[in-house]
C-alpha cells in the first residue's frame, strides 16, 4: 500500500491545493509513482474524465503535476453549490442529486465506504498519495462528522502538515489557534507546520518561528515563498478576479457571473503577452472589448436575471450590434439563446422560465439527466467571424443539464457563437485562429501578441512550483514523515 502525507490548512485559501500539487511534482521528480487525493471537494470548477466521471479541477491539476491521468477516485465526493444553502452532490463521478447543507451534513458518513474504496484502490497502485484537506480542521461545529480533515486522517492513519497563509496576516495566530483547538489525538498527527506565501527577509521571521514551535510543540518544516506560477486555481478564492483592468493590444472581457463556473476555460488567453483577460461585473468596467466571453454558471436562470438587473444584458446587446466577437460557453451559450426553461426545477431555484438574450436561435430545456462526457472532433461548416476554425480539431468535455437542440461543437454565425464544450480553447491552434481573426479586423499583427506552446508552458509551471516548494521546505524531514520516522 502507498505511503501517504496530508496537507491541511488553517483556512480556505491557505494554499493547500498548490502545495499538494508541488509535492506531487517533487515526488514524481524523485522517482515515485504519486497520486493526489481529496475525499470531499466543494468547487464549481469541475472536469470530465475519459470514463465520463466528474471531479474537481484541483485534483486534475495535481494529477497533471504528478504526470498521471485524472481519475474520479482522486476526488470521490464533489459538491457543486447551487444556492447558499445547498449543493449538487456527485459521488464517484456520478450526480446523486441536490441536497440542502443540513441534509448532506446528516448523511455524509454514509459516503465513507465509497471514499475508502477509492482511496484504497489508489493506494494499491501508487507509491505515494498526497492527500488534501478542506477548509480548516479546527471548525469545531463540524468536527464530529468530519470526513475530509482529521476525521479522514484518522481513517487512513495519515500524518499531517498544517499550513498557514502569511500573506493575509496573522499567520502565527492561525497556526497556534488551529493546533490549540485540536484534540490531543488530533494534535499528535500534526508532524509539521508550513508558512506559505512569504515575501521578505526570512531572518526577521525566524524568531517568531521558534516561539511558535515552543507554543505548539510542532516543528516548522518550511517557509514557502509567494510563488509567481501560472497554475489553475479554485473558484471565488482566485486572484484572477481582482487583477488589474489594464487593457492591452487585444482586450478580452469575461462576464463575472455571480455563480461563475469553469472560468479556467479562458486561461489560455492569459498566456499571450499582449492580450488582456479581464473579469467584469459592472457595466462601467466593460468598455469596448475585442472579444466578450460569457462563461458557465451553476445557476443559469438566476444569473441571466442578474445580467438584466446589472445592466450588462443591455451592454452585451450593444456590443453585439457593434460587431464585437461574442462567445458563450455552456451556461453562457444557453443565455445567448431565445429562451431557457426549467420545468422540473433542476437548478434548485424557484425560477422556471426566463427569456434569453436572443442573440442565438436556440432554446434550452433543463432535464434531470446530466450530460457529462469528453468530446473530440473537427469543426465543420462555421459561418461568419469564426469561419477560421473550419477544419481545425478540438478536444474538450461537456457538463450540463440543459438541452439546446442541434448538436455541434460551435453554434452561431456573424459575430455571436455558443458551445457546450469546456476546454475548447485549450486545443492547440484554436486560440491562435480566434486571435488571428480579431487581429485582422483590428489591423494588428498577430505576431505582436506573443505565442507559446501550451503543453510545454504548463509543464514548466509545475516545475517552477516544485522548485519553489522544494527550496522552501525541509524535504529530508518530509521524507522522514512519509516513512513514519517522526
Amino acid at each position: 500500500m502507498a505511503k501517504c502525507i496530508m496537507i491541511q490548512g488553517t483556512m480556505s485559501g491557505a494554499g493547500k491545493s498548490l502545495l499538494a500539487a508541488g509535492l506531487c511534482r517533487i515526488f514524481r521528480q524523485d522517482g515515485y509513482r504519486v497520486a493526489p487525493f481529496k475525499s470531499q471537494n466543494m468547487s464549481l470548477n469541475s472536469f470530465i474524465t475519459a470514463s465520463g466521471g466528474e471531479m474537481g479541477r484541483a485534483q486534475v491539476v495535481q494529477a497533471e503535476a504528478a504526470g498521471i491521468t485524472p481519475d474520479v477516485r482522486m476526488n470521490p465526493i464533489l459538491l457543486k453549490p447551487t444556492t447558499d444553502m445547498g449543493s449538487q452532490v456527485i459521488v464517484g463521478g456520478v450526480m446523486q442529486g441536490n441536497m440542502r447543507a443540513m441534509e448532506y451534513f446528516r448523511r455524509k458518513k454514509e459516503y465513507i465506504p465509497a471514499i475508502l474504496e477509492a482511496y484504497r484502490s489508489l493506494a494499491a497502485e501508487y507509491d505515494v498519495l498526497v492527500i488534501e484537506g478542506a477548509g480548516s480542521p479546527a471548525e469545531i461545529n463540524l468536527k464530529q462528522e468530519d470526513i475530509v480533515n482529521m476525521g479522514f486522517a484518522e481513517l487512513v492513519d495519515a500524518p499531517v502538515l498544517l499550513t498557514g497563509d502569511i500573506d493575509r496576516g496573522g499567520v502565527f495566530a492561525q497556526l497556534y489557534g488551529t493546533v490549540s483547538l485540536l484534540s490531543p489525538k488530533e494534535r499528535a498527527r500534526v508532524k509539521g507546520m508550513l508558512i506559505n506565501k512569504f515575501r521578505g527577509d526570512i531572518a526577521i521571521l525566524e524568531p517568531g518561528l521558534r516561539i511558535l514551535e515552543e507554543l505548539c510543540g510542532v516543528p516548522v518544516t518550511g517557509v514557502v515563498p509567494y510563488l509567481q506560477v501560472d497554475i489553475d486555481d479554485e473558484d471565488s478564492l482566485t486572484d484572477r478576479f481582482s487583477r488589474g483592468m489594464q487593457r492591452k493590444c487585444i482586450d478580452i472581457a469575461v462576464i463575472r457571473l455571480p455563480r461563475i463556473s469553469n472560468f479556467t476555460d479562458f486561461s489560455p488567453f492569459e498566456r499571450y503577452e499582449n492580450v488582456s483577460l479581464r473579469y467584469v461585473g459592472r457595466t462601467a468596467d466593460l468598455y469596448q472589448p475585442d472579444i466578450l466571453l460569457l462563461p458557465g454558471t451553476k445557476s443559469t436562470l438566476a444569473d441571466l436575471l442578474w445580467l438584466r438587473q446589472s445592466g450588462l444584458a443591455a451592454a452585451i446587446h450593444k456590443l453585439a450590434a457593434a460587431g464585437t466577437l461574442i462567445i458563450g460557453i455552456c451556461g453562457g451559450y444557453q443565455m445567448l439563446g431565445s429562451r431557457i426553461r426549467d420545468p422540473q426545477g433542476v437548478e434548485a431555484g424557484d425560477i422556471r422560465e426566463v427569456c434569453g438574450l436572443g442573440l442565438l436561435p436556440v432554446e434550452t430545456v433543463f432535464l434531470s439527466e446530466k450530460i457529462q462526457r469528453q468530446v473530440r472532433g473537427a469543426f465543420g461548416v462555421i459561418e461568419g467571424r469564426l469561419s477560421c476554425l473550419n477544419g481545425l480539431s478540438y478536444i474538450g468535455y461537456e457538463i450540463h443539464m440543459g438541452r439546446s437542440g442541434e448538436q455541434s461543437p460551435l453554434i452561431g454565425s456573424g459575430n455571436v457563437y455558443g458551445s457546450y464544450i469546456h476546454g475548447l480553447f485549450d486545443t492547440p491552434n484554436v486560440c491562435d485562429a480566434i486571435l488571428r481573426t480579431v487581429c485582422e479586423k483590428k489591423g494588428v499583427l498577430f505576431e505582436a501578441l506573443g505565442s507559446f506552446d501550451a503543453g510545454q508552458y504548463r509543464q514548466r509551471q509545475y516545475d517552477l512550483l516544485a522548485d519553489g516548494v522544494r527550496g522552501g521546505v525541509d524535504m529530508e524531514y518530509i521524507y522522514r514523515i512519509l516513512n513514519r520516522e517522526v
